[in-house]
């Protein structure tokens, strides 16, 4: 078990925190949007017509366009998803689920904050002077974490490299 010199508490609001995160998600929606009215407008142009067989523009465009709408509704769905947490649970939790919100320690005492969430895995926001990065629960940290306990030690199996946490904190 690690053993830190010294455990500061997290006193930030959490309902606070995730109005941050859906606002963020929501940014990253719109940028999406506009991406994929770009890639449709391209797609549409009357001067992307293919003018032989060997003339991929419009098609290519096409894919693209495409790949944008799948990228506005994965945003939708990541929102949604966000949307549905229920923060109005103990602000102390004993067993890491979602919408908790847990600070690390690794071996060397530095302090890392995790939001557990079911989408959205690599958002990181600054919030209460800290870096809070969403981790989700098919990611390797978050495997390592479901189900686990306050002051659990964690591993976490990166590549050839393992990394050691313990769980200091779930709110």
């Amino acid at each position: 078990m690690l053993i830190p010199k010294m455990v500061k508490r997290v006193g930030m609001d959490k309902t606070l925190l995730l109005e941050q995160m859906i606002t963020a998600l929501e940014e990253t929606h719109q940028g999406a949007v506009e991406a994929a009215l770009r890639a449709y407008n391209t797609a549409t142009n009357d001067e992307n017509v293919a003018e032989n067989q060997y003339d991929t523009l419009a098609l290519e465009a096409s894919y693209l366009a495409h790949g944008q709408a799948q990228r506005v509704a994965e945003c939708e769905a990541d929102i949604l998803a966000f949307k549905k947490i229920d923060m109005a649970a103990d602000t102390e939790k004993k067993v890491v689920t979602l919408g908790c919100l847990i600070q690390l320690i690794d071996e060397d005492d530095n302090n890392r904050y995790v939001f557990f969430a079911p989408s959205a895995g690599g958002l990181k926001i600054r919030f209460d002077d800290k870096d809070i990065i969403v981790v989700t629960p098919t990611s390797p940290l978050g495997e390592a974490l479901i189900g686990r306990e306050l002051h659990d030690d964690v591993n976490v199996h990166i590549g050839s490299q393992i990394i050691n946490y313990e769980i200091a904190l779930i709110s």
